[in-house]
Protein backbone atom coordinates (compact mmCIF):
# COMPACT_ATOMS: atom_id res chain seq x y z
CA UNK A 1 0.00 0.00 0.00
CA UNK A 2 0.58 3.49 -0.32
CA UNK A 3 2.17 6.00 2.12
CA UNK A 4 0.11 7.32 4.38
CA UNK A 5 -1.87 10.81 3.95
CA UNK A 6 -3.88 13.70 5.84
CA UNK A 7 -7.32 14.01 6.71
CA UNK A 8 -9.38 14.81 3.94
CA UNK A 9 -9.39 18.81 4.79
CA UNK A 10 -5.53 18.79 3.12
CA UNK A 11 -6.98 17.88 -0.03
CA UNK A 12 -10.03 19.97 -0.17
CA UNK A 13 -8.06 22.94 0.71
CA UNK A 14 -7.24 23.57 -2.28
CA UNK A 15 -10.71 24.39 -3.42
CA UNK A 16 -11.98 27.77 -4.35
CA UNK A 17 -14.83 29.52 -2.85
CA UNK A 18 -15.47 31.28 -6.49
CA UNK A 19 -14.77 29.31 -9.80
CA UNK A 20 -12.54 30.54 -12.32
CA UNK A 21 -11.74 29.91 -15.58
CA UNK A 22 -7.85 28.93 -15.80
CA UNK A 23 -6.41 26.22 -18.19
CA UNK A 24 -3.24 25.18 -19.58
CA UNK A 25 -1.67 24.22 -23.40
CA UNK A 26 0.40 21.87 -23.12
CA UNK A 27 2.80 21.13 -26.06
CA UNK A 28 5.96 19.52 -27.18
CA UNK A 29 8.40 19.97 -30.15
CA UNK A 30 8.88 17.47 -32.90
CA UNK A 31 12.54 17.46 -31.31
CA UNK A 32 11.60 15.28 -28.11
CA UNK A 33 8.86 12.72 -30.26
CA UNK A 34 8.39 11.79 -34.08
CA UNK A 35 5.17 11.08 -34.63
CA UNK A 36 1.48 11.83 -33.38
CA UNK A 37 0.90 11.50 -29.49
CA UNK A 38 -2.19 9.66 -28.19
CA UNK A 39 -2.46 9.18 -24.88
CA UNK A 40 -2.73 10.78 -21.18
CA UNK A 41 -1.33 14.53 -20.01
CA UNK A 42 -1.12 15.14 -16.59
CA UNK A 43 -0.52 18.43 -15.31
CA UNK A 44 0.92 18.81 -11.54
CA UNK A 45 0.70 21.79 -9.58
CA UNK A 46 2.36 22.39 -6.15
CA UNK A 47 2.53 25.10 -3.72
CA UNK A 48 6.16 24.17 -2.73
CA UNK A 49 8.99 24.81 -5.26
CA UNK A 50 10.20 20.96 -6.01
CA UNK A 51 8.97 19.19 -9.01
CA UNK A 52 5.49 18.34 -8.90
CA UNK A 53 5.51 15.83 -11.15
CA UNK A 54 7.75 13.45 -8.55
CA UNK A 55 4.22 13.29 -6.69
CA UNK A 56 1.71 12.70 -5.66
CA UNK A 57 3.05 13.21 -2.12
CA UNK A 58 0.33 11.39 -0.48
CA UNK A 59 1.70 12.76 3.00
CA UNK A 60 0.63 16.51 1.71
CA UNK A 61 -1.75 15.73 -1.56
CA UNK A 62 -0.93 18.30 -4.00
CA UNK A 63 -4.11 19.25 -7.22
CA UNK A 64 -3.47 17.20 -10.00
CA UNK A 65 -5.49 17.46 -13.44
CA UNK A 66 -5.45 15.46 -16.36
CA UNK A 67 -6.95 14.37 -20.44
CA UNK A 68 -6.66 12.06 -22.72
CA UNK A 69 -5.46 13.10 -26.46
CA UNK A 70 -5.58 11.40 -29.42
CA UNK A 71 -2.99 11.78 -32.63
CA UNK A 72 -1.92 14.83 -31.57
CA UNK A 73 1.20 16.37 -33.16
CA UNK A 74 4.31 18.63 -32.68
CA UNK A 75 3.86 21.73 -31.29
CA UNK A 76 -0.02 21.34 -31.42
CA UNK A 77 -2.02 22.35 -28.44
CA UNK A 78 -3.16 20.14 -25.87
CA UNK A 79 -5.44 21.46 -23.55
CA UNK A 80 -6.60 20.96 -19.82
CA UNK A 81 -8.98 22.60 -18.69
CA UNK A 82 -12.10 22.28 -16.46
CA UNK A 83 -13.37 19.27 -18.61
CA UNK A 84 -10.35 17.68 -17.92
CA UNK A 85 -10.77 14.77 -14.64
CA UNK A 86 -9.24 16.57 -11.66
CA UNK A 87 -8.32 16.16 -8.18
CA UNK A 88 -9.35 17.27 -5.55
CA UNK A 89 -12.22 18.83 -7.82
CA UNK A 90 -12.24 20.38 -11.20
CA UNK A 91 -9.93 23.12 -12.61
CA UNK A 92 -12.12 25.85 -12.42
CA UNK A 93 -12.10 25.63 -8.33
CA UNK A 94 -8.81 25.42 -8.39
CA UNK A 95 -7.63 28.19 -4.85
CA UNK A 96 -6.14 31.09 -6.10
CA UNK A 97 -2.43 31.72 -5.33
CA UNK A 98 1.05 30.75 -6.63
CA UNK A 99 2.01 27.30 -7.85
CA UNK A 100 5.00 25.51 -9.42
CA UNK A 101 3.19 23.98 -12.53
CA UNK A 102 4.84 21.13 -14.31
CA UNK A 103 3.16 18.87 -17.47
CA UNK A 104 4.03 15.70 -18.34
CA UNK A 105 2.99 13.78 -21.56
CA UNK A 106 2.45 10.18 -20.71
CA UNK A 107 3.49 7.83 -23.42
CA UNK A 108 3.31 4.95 -21.11
CA UNK A 109 5.91 2.89 -22.06
CA UNK A 110 6.61 0.74 -18.96
CA UNK A 111 7.40 2.76 -16.25
CA UNK A 112 4.77 2.90 -13.70
CA UNK A 113 4.83 6.61 -12.41
CA UNK A 114 3.55 8.88 -14.92
CA UNK A 115 6.28 11.69 -13.75
CA UNK A 116 9.17 9.61 -13.94
CA UNK A 117 8.47 6.40 -16.28
CA UNK A 118 11.38 6.39 -18.74
CA UNK A 119 10.59 8.00 -21.89
CA UNK A 120 7.57 10.51 -20.77
CA UNK A 121 7.83 14.09 -22.18
CA UNK A 122 7.38 16.58 -19.19
CA UNK A 123 8.28 20.52 -18.95
CA UNK A 124 10.73 22.19 -16.50
CA UNK A 125 9.12 23.51 -13.40
CA UNK A 126 7.35 27.14 -13.85
CA UNK A 127 5.93 28.92 -11.17
CA UNK A 128 2.83 30.50 -11.98
CA UNK A 129 0.09 33.08 -10.27
CA UNK A 130 -3.40 31.25 -10.72
CA UNK A 131 -6.18 34.27 -9.82
CA UNK A 132 -9.69 34.84 -11.46
CA UNK A 133 -8.37 37.30 -14.39
CA UNK A 134 -5.89 33.92 -15.00
CA UNK A 135 -6.56 32.65 -18.87
CA UNK A 136 -4.36 30.16 -20.30
CA UNK A 137 -1.08 28.98 -18.73
CA UNK A 138 1.21 27.74 -21.98
CA UNK A 139 3.75 24.66 -21.08
CA UNK A 140 6.16 23.22 -23.72
CA UNK A 141 7.03 19.77 -22.78
CA UNK A 142 10.96 19.66 -23.91
CA UNK A 143 12.44 16.89 -21.46
CA UNK A 144 12.87 13.38 -21.57
CA UNK A 145 12.46 10.88 -18.49
CA UNK A 146 15.89 8.84 -18.19
CA UNK A 147 15.98 5.03 -18.02
CA UNK A 148 17.61 4.96 -14.69
CA UNK A 149 20.61 2.56 -14.81
CA UNK A 150 21.68 -0.09 -12.81
CA UNK A 151 25.42 0.06 -11.09
CA UNK A 152 26.10 -3.80 -10.11
CA UNK A 153 29.21 -4.37 -8.11
CA UNK A 154 31.08 -7.31 -6.88
CA UNK A 155 28.24 -8.61 -4.42
CA UNK A 156 25.26 -7.85 -6.46
CA UNK A 157 24.34 -7.71 -10.22
CA UNK A 158 21.51 -6.63 -12.12
CA UNK A 159 19.38 -9.55 -13.75
CA UNK A 160 17.72 -8.89 -16.52
CA UNK A 161 15.84 -11.27 -18.93
CA UNK A 162 13.59 -10.71 -22.23
CA UNK A 163 10.23 -13.08 -21.70
CA UNK A 164 8.56 -14.12 -25.10
CA UNK A 165 5.20 -14.75 -23.20
CA UNK A 166 4.94 -10.58 -21.93
CA UNK A 167 6.62 -9.39 -24.82
CA UNK A 168 3.95 -10.79 -26.89
CA UNK A 169 1.19 -9.97 -24.49
CA UNK A 170 2.44 -6.37 -25.20
CA UNK A 171 3.49 -6.00 -28.16
CA UNK A 172 6.74 -5.16 -27.59
CA UNK A 173 9.96 -6.36 -26.15
CA UNK A 174 9.78 -6.52 -22.23
CA UNK A 175 12.71 -7.09 -19.87
CA UNK A 176 11.91 -8.87 -16.40
CA UNK A 177 14.18 -7.22 -14.25
CA UNK A 178 16.06 -8.29 -10.84
CA UNK A 179 18.91 -7.60 -8.20
CA UNK A 180 20.78 -10.61 -7.51
CA UNK A 181 22.86 -10.84 -4.12
CA UNK A 182 25.65 -13.43 -3.84
CA UNK A 183 26.47 -14.80 -1.11
CA UNK A 184 30.17 -14.92 0.53
CA UNK A 185 31.91 -18.08 -0.85
CA UNK A 186 30.27 -17.38 -4.47
CA UNK A 187 32.64 -16.57 -7.22
CA UNK A 188 32.58 -16.71 -11.48
CA UNK A 189 34.31 -19.84 -11.81
CA UNK A 190 32.41 -22.14 -8.63
CA UNK A 191 30.85 -25.01 -9.66
CA UNK A 192 29.01 -25.28 -6.51
CA UNK A 193 25.20 -23.83 -5.91
CA UNK A 194 23.17 -22.42 -3.59
CA UNK A 195 19.37 -22.04 -2.80
CA UNK A 196 17.75 -19.24 -3.86
CA UNK A 197 15.06 -16.68 -2.26
CA UNK A 198 13.40 -14.85 -4.61
CA UNK A 199 11.99 -11.62 -2.74
CA UNK A 200 9.19 -9.36 -3.60
CA UNK A 201 9.22 -5.28 -2.80
CA UNK A 202 5.67 -3.63 -1.59
CA UNK A 203 4.02 -1.30 -3.44
CA UNK A 204 6.21 0.63 -5.20
CA UNK A 205 9.43 -1.23 -4.60
CA UNK A 206 12.40 -2.03 -7.33
CA UNK A 207 14.87 -4.10 -8.29
CA UNK A 208 17.01 -0.27 -8.38
CA UNK A 209 16.98 0.39 -4.45
CA UNK A 210 19.84 -1.79 -4.62
CA UNK A 211 22.49 -0.65 -7.54
CA UNK A 212 25.67 0.46 -6.83
CA UNK A 213 25.34 -1.35 -3.22
CA UNK A 214 27.87 -3.67 -1.59
CA UNK A 215 26.21 -5.36 1.24
CA UNK A 216 25.20 -9.06 1.24
CA UNK A 217 22.13 -8.88 3.14
CA UNK A 218 19.80 -11.59 3.24
CA UNK A 219 22.47 -14.02 2.05
CA UNK A 220 23.73 -15.40 5.71
CA UNK A 221 20.73 -16.83 7.24
CA UNK A 222 21.44 -19.03 10.33
CA UNK A 223 24.40 -19.98 9.22
CA UNK A 224 23.32 -21.39 5.99
CA UNK A 225 23.79 -19.32 2.95
CA UNK A 226 21.82 -18.16 -0.57
CA UNK A 227 21.48 -16.36 -3.23
CA UNK A 228 19.22 -13.33 -2.72
CA UNK A 229 16.77 -11.92 -5.77
CA UNK A 230 14.51 -9.06 -5.41
CA UNK A 231 12.03 -9.00 -8.03
CA UNK A 232 11.36 -5.78 -10.06
CA UNK A 233 7.13 -6.20 -10.26
CA UNK A 234 6.67 -2.68 -11.54
CA UNK A 235 4.00 -2.61 -14.37
CA UNK A 236 2.35 0.26 -15.88
CA UNK A 237 -0.44 -0.33 -14.11
CA UNK A 238 1.05 -0.53 -10.86
CA UNK A 239 2.37 -3.57 -9.34
CA UNK A 240 2.42 -7.05 -11.33
CA UNK A 241 2.10 -9.11 -7.88
CA UNK A 242 3.11 -11.96 -10.10
CA UNK A 243 -0.29 -13.47 -11.26
CA UNK A 244 -1.14 -13.95 -14.18
CA UNK A 245 -3.50 -10.98 -15.58
CA UNK A 246 -6.30 -10.52 -18.60
CA UNK A 247 -4.71 -6.95 -18.00
CA UNK A 248 -1.18 -7.14 -17.01
CA UNK A 249 -0.29 -10.34 -19.33
CA UNK A 250 1.02 -13.53 -17.73
CA UNK A 251 3.31 -12.53 -15.30
CA UNK A 252 3.54 -15.33 -13.33
CA UNK A 253 3.99 -18.23 -16.17
CA UNK A 254 6.85 -15.63 -16.98
CA UNK A 255 8.23 -15.87 -13.68
CA UNK A 256 8.44 -19.72 -13.48
CA UNK A 257 9.42 -20.74 -16.83
CA UNK A 258 11.41 -17.89 -17.94
CA UNK A 259 12.83 -15.78 -15.51
CA UNK A 260 13.72 -18.04 -12.47
CA UNK A 261 15.03 -20.68 -14.82
CA UNK A 262 17.43 -17.90 -16.49
CA UNK A 263 18.42 -16.53 -12.68
CA UNK A 264 19.41 -19.84 -11.49
CA UNK A 265 21.52 -21.02 -15.11
CA UNK A 266 23.33 -17.70 -14.81
CA UNK A 267 24.32 -17.67 -10.91
CA UNK A 268 24.24 -21.81 -10.31
CA UNK A 269 21.42 -21.52 -8.66
CA UNK A 270 20.34 -25.13 -6.97
CA UNK A 271 17.39 -25.34 -9.63
CA UNK A 272 15.16 -27.65 -7.12
CA UNK A 273 11.85 -26.75 -5.27
CA UNK A 274 13.47 -27.91 -2.00
CA UNK A 275 16.51 -24.84 -2.70
CA UNK A 276 13.79 -22.54 -3.87
CA UNK A 277 11.89 -19.86 -1.72
CA UNK A 278 9.95 -17.19 -1.66
CA UNK A 279 9.03 -13.94 0.84
CA UNK A 280 7.59 -10.87 0.20
CA UNK A 281 6.19 -7.36 2.26
CA UNK A 282 2.61 -5.89 1.83
CA UNK A 283 1.71 -6.48 -1.55
CA UNK A 284 5.11 -8.24 -2.32
CA UNK A 285 3.59 -10.99 1.25
CA UNK A 286 0.63 -10.89 -0.98
CA UNK A 287 2.79 -12.00 -4.25
CA UNK A 288 4.79 -14.76 -2.36
CA UNK A 289 1.74 -16.27 -0.91
CA UNK A 290 0.03 -16.24 -4.32
CA UNK A 291 3.11 -18.03 -6.15
CA UNK A 292 3.35 -20.28 -3.54
CA UNK A 293 0.05 -21.55 -3.95
CA UNK A 294 -0.42 -21.35 -7.62
CA UNK A 295 2.84 -23.08 -8.33
CA UNK A 296 3.15 -25.61 -5.06
CA UNK A 297 5.09 -28.28 -6.81
CA UNK A 298 7.37 -25.21 -7.78
CA UNK A 299 8.51 -23.21 -4.22
CA UNK A 300 9.92 -24.69 -1.38
CA UNK A 301 8.22 -22.39 0.99
CA UNK A 302 6.61 -18.89 1.53
CA UNK A 303 7.40 -16.45 4.07
CA UNK A 304 4.56 -13.80 3.52
CA UNK A 305 4.46 -10.96 5.61
CA UNK A 306 1.80 -8.00 5.91
CA UNK A 307 0.17 -9.24 2.82
CA UNK A 308 -2.70 -7.35 0.77
CA UNK A 309 -6.26 -8.99 1.16
CA UNK A 310 -5.72 -12.67 1.13
CA UNK A 311 -9.63 -13.28 1.77
CA UNK A 312 -12.21 -11.15 -0.38
CA UNK A 313 -14.25 -11.53 2.64
CA UNK A 314 -12.59 -8.36 4.32
CA UNK A 315 -10.71 -6.48 1.31
CA UNK A 316 -9.55 -4.08 4.06
CA UNK A 317 -12.85 -4.64 6.15
CA UNK A 318 -15.00 -4.92 3.09
CA UNK A 319 -16.71 -8.18 2.27
CA UNK A 320 -16.69 -7.94 -1.43
CA UNK A 321 -19.14 -10.47 -2.08
CA UNK A 322 -21.92 -8.80 0.24
CA UNK A 323 -24.47 -7.60 -2.03
CA UNK A 324 -24.98 -3.46 -2.10
CA UNK A 325 -21.52 -2.60 -0.51
CA UNK A 326 -20.16 0.50 -0.83
CA UNK A 327 -16.19 0.75 -1.37
CA UNK A 328 -16.75 4.73 0.25
CA UNK A 329 -19.16 4.57 3.04
CA UNK A 330 -20.08 1.46 5.51
CA UNK A 331 -23.86 0.41 6.73
CA UNK A 332 -24.12 2.94 8.54
CA UNK A 333 -22.99 5.62 5.65
CA UNK A 334 -19.93 6.66 7.55
CA UNK A 335 -16.68 7.11 5.48
CA UNK A 336 -14.59 4.05 5.16
CA UNK A 337 -11.40 4.50 6.20
CA UNK A 338 -8.39 2.45 4.25
CA UNK A 339 -5.45 3.32 6.26
CA UNK A 340 -4.74 4.72 10.19
CA UNK A 341 -2.23 5.65 12.18
CA UNK A 342 -3.07 3.68 15.90
CA UNK A 343 -6.05 4.17 16.22
CA UNK A 344 -7.13 7.36 14.09
CA UNK A 345 -8.18 7.05 10.33
CA UNK A 346 -5.61 8.78 8.22
CA UNK A 347 -6.72 7.71 4.73
CA UNK A 348 -10.47 7.46 3.83
CA UNK A 349 -11.07 5.46 0.56
CA UNK A 350 -12.98 8.47 -1.63
CA UNK A 351 -10.28 10.38 -1.24
CA UNK A 352 -7.82 7.43 -2.20
CA UNK A 353 -10.10 6.95 -4.73
CA UNK A 354 -10.16 10.61 -6.33
CA UNK A 355 -6.66 10.91 -5.62
CA UNK A 356 -5.84 8.09 -8.46
CA UNK A 357 -8.51 9.46 -11.11
CA UNK A 358 -6.31 11.77 -13.08
CA UNK A 359 -3.12 9.39 -12.84
CA UNK A 360 -2.07 5.66 -12.96
CA UNK A 361 -0.19 3.22 -11.60
CA UNK A 362 -1.50 3.82 -7.98
CA UNK A 363 -2.83 1.22 -5.65
CA UNK A 364 -6.20 0.86 -5.66
CA UNK A 365 -6.02 0.98 -9.57
CA UNK A 366 -3.20 -1.56 -9.44
CA UNK A 367 -5.64 -4.22 -7.45
CA UNK A 368 -8.58 -4.13 -10.55
CA UNK A 369 -5.76 -4.09 -12.85
CA UNK A 370 -4.36 -7.49 -11.57
CA UNK A 371 -8.09 -8.87 -10.49
CA UNK A 372 -10.90 -7.85 -12.82
CA UNK A 373 -11.52 -8.49 -16.62
CA UNK A 374 -10.97 -6.52 -19.38
CA UNK A 375 -13.55 -3.91 -20.18
CA UNK A 376 -15.17 -3.17 -23.72
CA UNK A 377 -12.44 -0.71 -23.65
CA UNK A 378 -9.62 -2.15 -23.11
CA UNK A 379 -9.42 -0.70 -19.90
CA UNK A 380 -9.97 -2.94 -15.90
CA UNK A 381 -13.46 -3.26 -15.35
CA UNK A 382 -14.03 -0.91 -12.37
CA UNK A 383 -14.80 -2.69 -9.30
CA UNK A 384 -16.59 0.38 -7.64
CA UNK A 385 -18.19 3.35 -9.34
CA UNK A 386 -15.75 6.58 -8.98
CA UNK A 387 -18.64 9.01 -7.79
CA UNK A 388 -20.89 6.59 -5.97
CA UNK A 389 -18.30 4.03 -4.66
CA UNK A 390 -21.05 1.32 -5.27
CA UNK A 391 -19.17 -2.03 -5.66
CA UNK A 392 -20.33 -4.56 -8.91
CA UNK A 393 -21.09 -7.61 -7.59
CA UNK A 394 -20.42 -9.18 -10.95
CA UNK A 395 -16.88 -7.75 -10.89
CA UNK A 396 -16.25 -8.80 -7.62
CA UNK A 397 -17.08 -12.48 -8.36
CA UNK A 398 -14.89 -12.48 -11.24
CA UNK A 399 -12.46 -11.55 -8.37
CA UNK A 400 -12.99 -14.89 -6.58
CA UNK A 401 -10.07 -16.33 -9.12
CA UNK A 402 -7.78 -14.34 -6.91
CA UNK A 403 -8.70 -15.12 -3.69
CA UNK A 404 -6.04 -17.06 -1.98
CA UNK A 405 -8.47 -18.21 1.37
CA UNK A 406 -11.26 -19.18 -1.14
CA UNK A 407 -8.56 -21.19 -3.68
CA UNK A 408 -7.39 -22.74 -0.10
CA UNK A 409 -10.51 -23.65 1.18
CA UNK A 410 -11.91 -24.27 -2.04
CA UNK A 411 -9.03 -26.97 -3.33
CA UNK A 412 -7.53 -28.03 -0.27
CA UNK A 413 -7.93 -31.85 -0.94
CA UNK A 414 -5.82 -31.18 -4.19
CA UNK A 415 -3.30 -29.16 -2.53
CA UNK A 416 -3.15 -29.79 1.25
CA UNK A 417 -0.12 -32.54 0.44
CA UNK A 418 1.66 -30.25 -1.80
CA UNK A 419 1.87 -27.48 0.29
CA UNK A 420 2.91 -29.19 3.65
CA UNK A 421 4.93 -27.06 5.66
CA UNK A 422 5.36 -24.96 3.14
CA UNK A 423 3.27 -21.43 4.35
CA UNK A 424 4.10 -18.90 6.70
CA UNK A 425 2.15 -16.00 7.53
CA UNK A 426 2.74 -13.34 9.62
CA UNK A 427 0.74 -9.59 10.31
CA UNK A 428 0.22 -7.07 13.09
CA UNK A 429 -2.85 -6.92 15.33
CA UNK A 430 -3.20 -3.53 14.71
CA UNK A 431 -2.12 -3.14 10.71
CA UNK A 432 -1.83 0.14 9.16
CA UNK A 433 -3.91 -0.38 6.35
CA UNK A 434 -6.57 -2.82 8.26
CA UNK A 435 -4.98 -6.24 6.17
CA UNK A 436 -5.19 -7.66 9.48
CA UNK A 437 -9.03 -9.05 9.11
CA UNK A 438 -8.43 -10.96 6.38
CA UNK A 439 -5.62 -13.14 7.97
CA UNK A 440 -7.51 -14.08 10.78
CA UNK A 441 -10.21 -15.23 8.43
CA UNK A 442 -7.38 -17.37 6.81
CA UNK A 443 -5.76 -18.79 10.46
CA UNK A 444 -9.35 -19.67 11.14
CA UNK A 445 -9.82 -21.22 8.04
CA UNK A 446 -6.18 -23.10 8.08
CA UNK A 447 -6.89 -24.73 11.38
CA UNK A 448 -9.70 -25.84 10.70
CA UNK A 449 -8.96 -27.95 7.10
CA UNK A 450 -6.32 -29.89 9.73
CA UNK A 451 -3.45 -27.31 7.80
CA UNK A 452 -0.39 -27.21 8.98
CA UNK A 453 0.21 -24.05 7.64
CA UNK A 454 1.56 -21.10 10.49
CA UNK A 455 -0.71 -17.99 10.37
CA UNK A 456 0.02 -16.05 13.22
CA UNK A 457 -0.81 -12.35 14.35
CA UNK A 458 1.69 -10.72 16.67
CA UNK A 459 1.74 -7.20 17.93
CA UNK A 460 2.37 -3.87 15.55
CA UNK A 461 1.42 -3.07 12.46
CA UNK A 462 2.05 -2.83 8.68
CA UNK A 463 5.99 -1.69 9.63
CA UNK A 464 6.37 -2.28 13.25
CA UNK A 465 5.46 -6.00 12.94
CA UNK A 466 8.58 -6.72 11.71
CA UNK A 467 10.85 -6.51 14.77
CA UNK A 468 14.18 -8.13 15.38
CA UNK A 469 13.10 -10.96 16.68
CA UNK A 470 10.58 -12.10 14.07
CA UNK A 471 13.23 -11.68 11.20
CA UNK A 472 15.31 -13.70 13.24
CA UNK A 473 12.51 -16.11 13.59
CA UNK A 474 11.83 -16.08 9.69
CA UNK A 475 15.59 -16.33 9.04
CA UNK A 476 15.50 -19.71 11.19
CA UNK A 477 12.63 -21.14 9.49
CA UNK A 478 14.22 -20.82 5.80
CA UNK A 479 17.36 -22.10 7.14
CA UNK A 480 15.61 -24.88 8.37
CA UNK A 481 13.57 -25.87 5.55
CA UNK A 482 16.55 -26.46 3.61
CA UNK A 483 18.48 -28.17 5.90
CA UNK A 484 15.83 -30.41 6.17
CA UNK A 485 15.78 -30.95 2.45
CA UNK A 486 19.19 -32.20 2.53
CA UNK A 487 19.32 -34.59 5.13
CA UNK A 488 15.86 -36.15 4.19
CA UNK A 489 16.06 -39.52 2.90
CA UNK A 490 16.16 -40.54 -0.75
CA UNK A 491 12.66 -41.59 -1.80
Amino acid sequence: MKFLLRSATLALSALAANAFAVRFSVTYPGSVMAGEFTGKVVVYLSTGRSEPRFGPNWFNPQPMFSKDFEKIGAEQAMVVDKSSVGFPATLDQLKPGEYTVQAVIDRNLGGREVGTSPGNIFSKPMRITIGASTGTIDIVCDQVAPDERFQDTDAIKAARHRSDLLSKFYGRSTIMRAAVILPESWTPTGTNTYPVIYSIPGFGGTFLSYSGRSDRGGTKRDGEEFIMVHLDPTVPTGHCVFADSANNGPWGAALVKEFIPFIEKTYRGFGKPEGRFVTGHSSGGWSSLWLQVSYPDFFGGTWSTSPDPVDFRDFQQIDLYQQGVNMFTDSAGKPRPLARRGDEPTIFYKQFSDMERPIRGEQLGSFEAVFSPKDKDGQPRKLWDRITGAVDNEVALAWRKYDIGHILRTNWKELGPKLKGKLHVYMGTQDTFYLEGAVELLEKDMKAIGSDAKVELFPGDHGTVMTRALRARIDKEMADAWRAKQTAPLP
